[in-house]
């Protein structure tokens, strides 16, 4: 791990960020271009503290789920996304599904949907990316654990992500997202599908 370039690559995208990119507010005045850290912090789902200790160069060996997070947070294409696992010491996933990183693009367009609840989910059903009302209306998905952030393994083992759907429309929902899950994992490599099959614990 480098620790050295790995701030300085944080530092450099933070500071390429403006706060109407991602769909904060412009706030008081600011005395340097970019996103302020908490700010980055706050659209990754940790600390802040956790985070400034990333860009000093200093702190614990971040994982390969915080990593994501960041990514996502400061909007990095797939490449940008790849060299900085590499920078962490980590190889990027080659079997990762491409479903799994979401475009900067597309981050933008959530980010502008104030108005309405709305979130990235991949083919899988994972939660990737949320706005602010999605995550006022469901929950913060970044606060579970991975393999609870997806929609299909709470339809089925939580009561108040049933409440969404109303009554009469349960067993549909229900056949629609086995049936839709089954098709997917159809597609998927075997070992693939045995690791990622969300599981009730």
């Amino acid at each position: 791990m480098d620790r050295t370039e790995l701030a300085d690559f944080l530092r450099h995208c933070r500071t390429r960020l403006t706060p109407a990119v991602v769909g904060l507010p412009q706030g008081t005045r600011r005395r340097t271009p970019g996103l302020r850290r908490e700010e980055v912090a706050q659209l990754a789902g940790m600390s802040a503290d956790h985070y400034t200790r990333l860009e000093q160069a200093r702190g614990s060996h971040p994982s390969r789920q915080m990593l994501a997070a960041v990514a996502r947070a400061l909007r990095l294409t797939s490449d940008e996304r790849d060299h900085l696992f590499h920078l962490a010491g980590e190889e990027p996933s080659r079997d990762r599904p491409a479903t799994e990183h979401v475009r900067p693009g597309l981050l933008l367009v959530l980010d502008r949907l104030v108005d309405i609840p709305a979130q990235v989910v991949s083919d899988r059903g994972d939660i990737l990316a949320q706005n602010a009302m999605a995550e006022a209306l469901t929950g913060d998905a970044s606060a579970r654990p991975p393999a609870k952030r997806n929609v299909v393994w709470r339809f089925f083992t939580d009561p108040s992500a049933r409440e969404l759907f109303p009554v009469e429309e349960h067993d549909n929902a229900a056949r629609t997202a086995v049936a839709d899950l089954r098709a997917t994992l159809a597609r998927r490599p075997a070992g693939e599908t045995r690791q990622r099959t969300p599981r009730q614990e």
